[in-house]
Order: structure tokens, then C-alpha cells, then sequence
């Protein structure tokens, strides 16, 4: 069926219940970013395969919401479609709820599947519609109608992340939540954010591309810990530790029975960003309900000093995967056909060697020249583009290790750079090596650190449209909250054991992009009069190109944060590599 022919059905479905604009998103009913096939609803209607945006279809328009890092596959992905293209952030492009604020009446419809929908959006918008005599209906999945073979919920089996990785234990977990729940004064807590189920009950799982997470949701109350999964999923062993855990197995269907059926007397405790409208609406309203981000969120982001240490450890075998394919095409390129798509593979090759490799963290991007300028761009067969010895090649990748997870970024110059090359290339570089050196007080939050990675652009007047940094799971979701590093206004501070990107980037578009990414932790720097601070301290262990540098624009400071984070690459990473390698690391970590 055509894209065309999809969205035809679908409002076919909307006039038949009197909707007039229907909401597909990304998520899932667990507001994922990443999500099961079943629920890639928006890119099976649309096309577009990024990770962020929004479909909006009236019964004139069909249109596309997302951010500057997909503008460029999205107006690739949606040629021919029919889709029109919003680019958020663009002067006078209104994002999708003040658009369909801006182009519903008095009477109108807006509908959308609640088990999918943000709670803390769908109460916004429901709200500000109902003043302007809009009417909302979100009880239709419209997709499940028209998508005749779509695919089934997961049905994987899920394995025990062990003690030793983990630092804490279930029981532990539980416990700490529970403490959190007294000082709230609630006696009752629902989860349904994938990472924070599986982090809570020390659970991994193989339902969702790159991210070891199962699908499920959880209850938690002062007396019992409920597992809402499907039985197939549990093999006897897991099953038989859970429950000896005190974890109550339940069906995932019964859920929004059970919380219906909450007692009149509960105070529930839910975080509206991380729960669907379906769920959030199933709680009675007899019911207390106390708002706030999930316990586990923040929890899980402060590593422990086995998580830390066991992260600490796949960054070193990652270093080494790194050293030996950048060794590789070095070797290589010019002498055999090597496309993005074969230096992504031969990547995950070498990568899977490693001890304790479980899989790839994200989708590699392997952008070659222009391509590197689609922030996240993905080679296909039909894109796919042969490597040769000229210009830039940018690789952002990472592996998932049952310790650990990565996700680092390293530019090739694969030729002589222009004047024009060398200064873009240096302004990241000096971007990157900024925000490393930042010292802040505690409750600093992401926002007040980014302009570290931009001023030297800003002067120049250049930018970027991504953030500067995101969380990072441990052997879990390589995007994780509740911290990052950007331009917009987010309340969480940056804590000792928050592991998180440092990936400024500039991008010319059809020439080629840069961005370099190191994973950074947050540690205790002093305490003063004035009171504590911290900083970040690198945890990637790779050589960053050097052919590209304007040595020049570079301070003393900055060139001492590169030789001594060059010389720390050395030290923990050549031991660990033969003869050969040991060599070529020595030349490539040389002082400027």
C-alpha cells in the first residue's frame, strides 16, 4: 500500500467517527523512544524513519512535525508522499499543538490513540481544545484498522541482569522506592517506562532494536512489587527469581483493569511525562494523585560504582574495537571498496568480538561528505555511498555490553582539508574540549553548560541544531533522562554519577558534517566557601583526528586538555592492543 493510499484509509476511519484531525506519534504505550515494530505507527503512515516527530492528518492536510536534526531525511524520506514538511524551530512554523489550536473550530474533533499519547501532552491539549469548543477523542486506534499486517507485541524472553553488573539488587531497588513513596505520602506507584521497569527489577530484554529493554509495566505499593508482563516471556528460572524476590507476576493485558480498580483511598503516585493518556485516565478519579517524576528516573541515572566501574571497563574494549577498525580503513580505503554501509558492518563485526558484547547501541551513522551533514542519518542500499580518499567521514556509533554502554563519534579527514574545513573542524573540537573543562556548582543544570560547546561558534555566528549531550544507560538505553546538554530549559541538574554525551556538531549541507562525542561522568570536583562543585571527567578512550586541526585557533589551555586526554588513551589502551597497534596508537596520540 502506498503512502498515499494509507492516509486515504485513514480518513476514511476519521469520517466515519467525525474526527477531523488525528495525532499519530512516535511512541508507544510506554513513551518510548525507541519502539517494538508494532508501534512504529508514525513511520509505517509516513515514511519518515526518524526517531523524533509527529503526524498531524485533517481531511485536507497530512503533515510532518520534527526538529532541525531531521529536516534533511525528512525531506528525502517524504518525497512523493503527499506529506508536508513543518519544520519546527524555523521563524513562524508553529509546532503540532498550536497548529491544530490554530486550525480546529468550535466543533471539531481532534482524535488520537490515548495508549500512545504522552499523559502530561494529552492534558495540555485536551484542556486548551475544550476552551475553544474543540472535542477530544482518544479512544481509537485508527492504525490497528487500516494496517492489516501489523506486527504482534513482543513476545522475546527476558534474562536477569546479574548482581555483579548491577550493583544493587532488586529487593534493594524496591526498598529505596518505597522509602520515596513515604516521603511523598503515597502508597502507590505506577511504572511504564521501559528502562526504569527493567532497571528496577534487574530485568534486560530483546523487544526494541538496539535498547535491552522488555515490554512491560509495574505497580509498586508499600506492601507488593507487580510485574505486569506476559507469561511467555518468563522462562521457569527468571520467573522462579522474581518471585522468590517477592515480585508478583502479572499479565501485561490486565493492567488498566487493575488500576480501574485502585481503591478509592490510594494516592497514587504517577509521572505524567512517562505514562500514556489511556493509563493515566484509567485512574480512578476517587483517587489521590500526586504528580512527579518516576523515583527510579533519577536513581537509575546516579550510577553505582559497579555500574560506573563496569561501564569504565566496555569503554575500554570498545577503545580497543576502535583502534583496530580505524587501524583497518586506514589500511584500507583506496585499496578496496569500502561504502558506509561496510564500514558500519565491519565495525559491528569487530565490536562483537569483544567480551561481553550484547549488541549495538543505536543504528550506526556513517555519513560520508554530504551525508554526514543529516545529523541522524542512516545508510540505506539505496543511499549507501562509497568512501574515497577526500573530504570528511563522520561515524557515530556504540555497542551494548552487558556492563556498559558506549556511544562515541570520531571524524576522518581522508584528504588535504580546506582553510574552511580546518576552522569548522577546530570550533567543534574546541567546542568539545570546552564543555570537558567546565567546573559548576551543584543544581547546575544543562542548560547553563551548553553555551560552553557554542560561544566559539556563536562568534562566528554558526550553530547547531541538536543538543550538545544526553544521558547514557548503563547496559541500557543509550538515550536516557533525566539530564542533558542543550539550549532548551530542563529543571534536572547534573549529579555525581550521571553519565552523559559531550557531541557539539556543524554541518554544511551537501558538504559534509562534523561532530565529536565522548561520554563524560560527573564527579565531585571541590568544595569551597562557596560550596560544591563538580566536573566531568571522560570515560571513551579513542584517538580524535588530528589532520584537520588549525592548531593556531587553539589556547594553551585547549591544547593541554588534548595531549593529556591523548596521553590517557595511550596509557589505559595500549597495553591492551599487540605490537602493531600499539604503535599506530602511539603516532596517533602524539602531542600538537
Amino acid at each position: 500500500m502506498k503512502i498515499t493510499q494509507k492516509i486515504e484509509k485513514l480518513r476514511e476511519k476519521m469520517a466515519e467517527l467525525g474526527i477531523n484531525a488525528y495525532i499519530i506519534p512516535s511512541t508507544d504505550p510506554h513513551i518510548s523512544e525507541y519502539v517494538p515494530q508494532r508501534w512504529t505507527s508514525r513511520a509505517w503512515i509516513s515514511g519518515f524513519t526518524g526517531s523524533a516527530g509527529t503526524i498531524v492528518i485533517t481531511d485536507k492536510v497530512a503533515g510532518l512535525f520534527t526538529d532541525s536534526r531531521y529536516f534533511l531525511q525528512a525531506t528525502h524520506e517524504l518525497e512523493g508522499s503527499g506529506i508536508e514538511l513543518f519544520k519546527v524551530g524555523n521563524t513562524g512554523v508553529e509546532d503540532y499543538p498550536d497548529w491544530i489550536k490554530s486550525n480546529l473550530k468550535s466543533g471539531d474533533v481532534l482524535g488520537f490513540d490515548g495508549m500512545v499519547v504522552q499523559a502530561a501532552f494529552a492534558k495540555g491539549i485536551v484542556a486548551d481544545l475544550k476552551q475553544n469548543g474543540v472535542e477530544t477523542s482518544f479512544g481509537h486506534d485508527l492504525i490497528e484498522q487500516i494496517w492489516t499486517d501489523r506486527p504482534s507485541i513482543p513476545d522475546n524472553k527476558i534474562f536477569v541482569h546479574e548482581l555483579k553488573y548491577a550493583g544493587k539488587s532488586r529487593v534493594e531497588k524496591i526498598n529505596d522506592i518505597r522509602t520515596k513513596m513515604k516521603q511523598k505520602n503515597v502508597d502507590t506507584h505506577v511504572v511504564a517506562t521501559l528502562d526504569d521497569l527493567c532497571w528496577i527489577f534487574n530485568i534486560r530484554g530483546k523487544d526494541v532494536a538496539f535498547n535491552p529493554v522488555a515490554v512491560c509495566y509495574g505497580v509498586i505499593t508499600l506492601q507488593k512489587a507487580q510485574l505486569y508482563i506476559y507469561d511467555s516471556k518468563l522462562t521457569s528460572e527468571v520467573r522462579a527469581e522474581l518471585e522468590s524476590d517477592g515480585v508478583e507476576i502479572c499479565n501485561y493485558d490486565d493492567l488498566l483493569t487493575a488500576v480501574k480498580g485502585f481503591s478509592a483511598s490510594s494516592r497514587v503516585y504517577i509521572d505524567p511525562a512517562r505514562v500514556n493518556y489511556a493509563l493515566y485516565t484509567a485512574i480512578p478519579t476517587e483517587c489521590t494523585k500526586i504528580e512527579g517524576m518516576n523515583f527510579s528516573t533519577n536513581m537509575k541515572a546516579c550510577k553505582n560504582d559497579i555500574e560506573i566501574q563496569g561501564v569504565k571497563n566496555a569503554m575500554r574494549r570498545d577503545a580497543v574495537a576502535m583502534c583496530e577498525f580505524i587501524h583497518w580503513f586506514e589500511n584500507t580505503l583506496g585499496k578496496e571498496k569500502i561504502t558506509e554501509v561496510s564500514a558500519g558492518e565491519k565495525l559491528r563485526q569487530i565490536r562483537s568480538e569483544k567480551e561481553l558484547f550484547f549488541g549495538e547501541s543505536f543504528n550506526t551513522i556513517a555519513g560520508y561528505a554530504g551525508n554526514g551533514a543529516i545529523v541522524h542519518y542512516g545508510a540505506t542500499p539505496e543511499s549507501d555511498t562509497e568512501i574515497k580518499a577526500e573530504g570528511f567521514f563522520l561515524l557515530d556509533s556504540g555497542g551494548q555490553y552487558l556492563d556498559g554502554t558506549t556511544d562515541i563519534t570520531r571524524m576522518f579527514c581522508l584528504s588535504e582539508p580546506t582553510d574552511q574545513m580546518m576552522i569548522d573542524y577546530t570550533l567543534v573540537l574546541k567546542g568539545h574540549i570546552n564543555l570537558s573543562l567546565a567546573k559548576y556548582p551543584i543544581n547546575t543544570r544543562g542548560s547553563q553548560l551548553d553555551v560552553l560547546a557554542r560561544i566559539e561558534m556563536w562568534n562566528r555566528a554558526m550553530n547547531y541544531g541538536h543538543g550538545t549531550g544526553h544521558g547514557v544507560g548503563c547496559f541500557m538505553n543509550v538515550h536516557e533522562g533525566p539530564q542533558n546538554i542543550r539550549m532548551n530549559e530542563n529543571p534536572a541538574v547534573l549529579e555525581p554519577g550521571m553519565i552523559t554525551s559531550n557531541e557539539p556538531g556543524l554541518y554544511r549541507e551537501g558538504q559534509y558534517g562534523i561532530r565529536i562525542e565522548n561520554l563524560v561522568l560527573t564527579v565531585p570536583f571541590t568544595e569551597t566557601e562557596f560550596g560544591k562543585f563538580l566536573q566531568f571527567v571522560n570515560l571513551t578512550l579513542c584517538p580524535i583526528d588530528t589532520r584537520a586541526i588549525k592548531v593556531s585557533m587553539l589556547t594553551q589551555d585547549e591544547r593541554n586538555w588534548f595531549n593529556e586526554y591523548h596521553q590517557l588513551v595511550y596509557d589505559e589502551v595500549s597495553p591492551l592492543l599487540n605490537d602493531e597497534l600499539k604503535n599506530w596508537l602511539k603516532e596517533k596520540t602524539k602531542s600538537i
